[in-house]
């Protein structure tokens, strides 16, 4: 795919969506945090419906930590993997509170120093709380990227950096909500919804559904 067609992909994304975002209910940084730690193998709206519940008790380190491990479980029981999660948090929690004056860093090397927080996780916190170009690749992204051949790779880190060396500039700090919303919603893993793909023409997907 050349750069006059990328170029062409992402103008499109604009202009229907001009001010893209995460899915995920918050209103800190620390409250995304959780939401993307809790989001792992899980869908937002899931994560949503536990957390409408859980912030109005607890959404600082400090309190979520006076819940305790036991305390936090009952608000992400409905979440999966929940058990591991909660114990993260905790965990996080604790170092947030001892180690960055209870803020969430907006450095790669602390984030990924975080218990349940690994480079998918960083990269979200760091594009959509702070604004820097990361490209968090998680299956959607990686699925979109491959079919529509705008940045194919064999796995997550080599897709994410074609796509942060391919995507024009003027696009990089959206480029992840654009991604993730069009693997979501039209170019899903079975059925692809081609037929009503804004950049069906653009796409080099060889194997299109039209109909």
């Amino acid at each position: 795919m050349n750069k006059q067609i990328r170029q062409a992909i992402f103008e499109r994304f604009r202009e229907q969506n001009p001010a893209p975002t995460t899915e995920l209910n918050y209103r800190s940084p620390f409250e995304l945090l959780i939401a993307v730690i809790l989001s792992a193998q899980a869908t937002d709206k899931g994560v949503n419906k536990a957390t409408e519940k859980l912030f109005p008790a607890a959404n600082t380190p400090e309190t979520i930590l006076s819940l305790g491990e036991k305390g936090l479980k009952s608000y992400i029981k409905t979440i999966g993997l929940f058990n591991s999660k909660a114990s993260n948090i905790i965990k996080t929690c604790e170092q947030l509170i001892k180690n960055h004056d209870s803020q969430v860093p907006d450095d790669r090397a602390a984030l990924e120093a975080l218990p349940g927080v690994g480079r998918k996780t960083a990269n979200v916190i760091l594009n959509t709380v702070f604004r820097q170009p990361t490209m968090a690749v998680d299956t959607h992204i990686f699925r979109v990227a491959n079919r529509t051949k705008i940045a194919p790779g064999k796995n997550v880190l080599e897709v994410e950096k074609r796509l942060l060396r391919n995507i024009p500039k003027a696009f990089l700090l959206d480029a992840h909500h654009w991604l993730i919303l069009h693997g979501r919603y039209t170019c899903i893993a079975r059925s692809p919804r081609c037929g009503s793909c804004i950049i069906e023409d653009l796409c080099e997907f060889r194997d299109k559904k039209l109909d």
